[in-house]
């Protein structure tokens, strides 16, 4: 098998995601209501009307994002004909995304990635006070070169690398002040481009641990079962079955560093050539463009999409 499917991550929200495909194919609209009576609430409402800055807040666009990414997974097995264990040899997703693969895998159930999705939303924006952290893109560097600027802005606080996204951007997170510090530093050294994010808090470093700690009470009283697909997980950038050891590493992931640019490298490297971005947005399929060099990759989030796909032959 030489297929792959990715989940993204936050940031790729949009009022309206999802609509067009609930409105044409009931294994849509059953994924929102389904996630709608998990949470006890119309998401759906918030997804497709807005407004904007709600639908924005972590806690929403974690669980929609899912939502979103499940919904097209679910039309693509009972309309297009996909067979995920069949088909498809690994899937992953970036941070959040993560979530999304493993209900994609049925390691965990859709309502439980919703529940869970909701918690790990709430936790992330409390663990540090709005204003006190801050996260930065790094253009045109790699990742060790970040993480050296990191360690030599982290004498004004905590600034750790979040996301190795690969293509030459890396992330990093922390303290506001170590953040603006590294981006200085950055310029001075001729980076390509650096620039602070309009984030709500510094996800994937060190100050989230109070978020860890809350992820570690609520993924202890879910049912985690073992994968019917592999998933390459953001920690460990490798393909993770035991669920002892896929609990670990969400519970790791909220403070590590999110290793897409590996974890699509490894991918590529064990025979992938396609990759199907599942869900809203373009975000991953234009990085693992720029990391597999001679992949293929594509979004599914829409109607269009649906039409162009044809399941592969067994």
């Amino acid at each position: 098998m030489t297929l792959a499917l990715v989940f993204p991550g936050q940031g790729s929200q949009a009022v309206g995601m999802g609509k067009a495909l609930a409105d044409a194919f009931a294994p849509a609209r059953f994924v929102f209501e389904e996630i709608d009576a998990a949470l006890g609430e119309r998401l759906s409402d918030t997804i497709w009307n807005g407004p904007a800055e709600t639908l924005t807040m972590t806690e929403n666009a974690q669980p929609a994002l899912m939502a979103v990414s499940i919904a097209t997974l679910q039309v693509l097995e009972q309309e297009a004909g996909l067979d995920i264990t069949r088909d498809i040899a690994f899937v992953a997703g970036h941070s959040l995304g993560e979530y999304s693969a493993l209900a994609a895998a049925r390691a965990i159930s859709v309502a439980e990635a919703a529940r869970l999705l909701r918690i790990r939303g709430r936790a992330m924006q409390k663990a540090v006070p709005v204003g006190a952290g801050a996260m930065a893109a790094l253009i045109g560097l790699e990742l060790e070169e970040a993480r050296g600027i990191a360690a030599e802005a982290s004498s004004t606080g905590v600034c750790a690398a979040a996301n190795d996204n690969g293509g030459g951007q890396v992330v990093l997170s922390g303290s506001k002040a170590a953040v603006e510090r590294a981006v200085e530093i950055a310029k001075v050294r001729g980076v390509k481009r650096a620039m602070l994010l309009p984030v709500s808090a510094p996800f994937h470093c060190p100050l989230m641990q109070p978020a860890a700690d809350v992820m570690a009470e609520a993924l202890g009283k879910v049912s985690v079962a073992a994968p019917i697909v592999p998933v390459v997980a953001n920690v460990p950038a490798r393909p993770v079955k035991d669920p002892a050891e896929i609990v670990k590493n969400l519970v790791e992931q909220i403070t590590a560093t999110v290793r897409w640019r590996e974890s699509v490298l490894f991918m590529a490297q064990s025979g992938v050539s396609t990759f199907f971005e599942i869900g809203a947005g373009k975000v991953l399929t234009g990085l693992i463009k720029r990391i597999a060099e001679g992949a293929s990759a594509a979004a599914i989030g829409l109607p269009e999409d649906i039409a162009r796909f044809k399941a592969p032959a067994a």
